[in-house]
């Protein structure tokens, strides 16, 4: 009888020790992690950046996308104002947060020559900051329209 009263003291004991272990599974304190958009998506950047990229250039043809590695390509498109002259972008999505320096957009320009060959010409420098700034205020937009929710 004294035996199995120690036993079950010493039982009881090892469990209210190993109940203050929050480093065992299934043990301890239950520390629960909010589920962030980009967690929930299962992307590696920022999804209102994301989403803000490709809502923004969609009027240019996609020509690849890695959600993981936040770049997105748009192939080369012409303006049927201007069909001399065409555009191709990359975009960068450098963070998981919503901030400014989490975006960098890269612009390529071609215009035809005389002999109808397409050569490189500079893009105007106010363009790529134009469509950073285009996608973050789209981002900001779809932030806010979820907090609202």
């Amino acid at each position: 009888m004294a035996f199995v009263r120690g036993t079950a003291l010493a039982l009881v004991a090892t469990g209210l020790l190993v109940s203050g272990c929050s480093s065992l599974p299934f043990v301890g304190k239950k520390s629960e992690k909010v589920a962030t958009v980009e967690d929930r998506l299962g992307i590696g950047v920022n999804a209102y950046l994301w989403r803000a990229t490709l809502d923004t250039l969609s009027f240019m043809p996609l020509a690849s996308a890695d959600p993981w590695g936040g770049v997105v390509n748009y192939d080369w498109y012409t303006n049927p104002q201007t069909p001399n002259e065409r555009f191709k972008a990359t975009v960068f999505i450098l963070d998981r947060r919503l901030r400014a320096d989490a975006l960098n957009v890269a612009v390529t320009k071609e215009v035809k020559d005389a002999s109808g060959n397409w050569v490189s010409a500079p893009v105007a420098a106010q363009t790529e900051t134009d469509l950073e700034n285009a996608i973050l205020t789209k981002a900001r937009q779809l932030n806010l329209t979820n907090a609202a929710r």
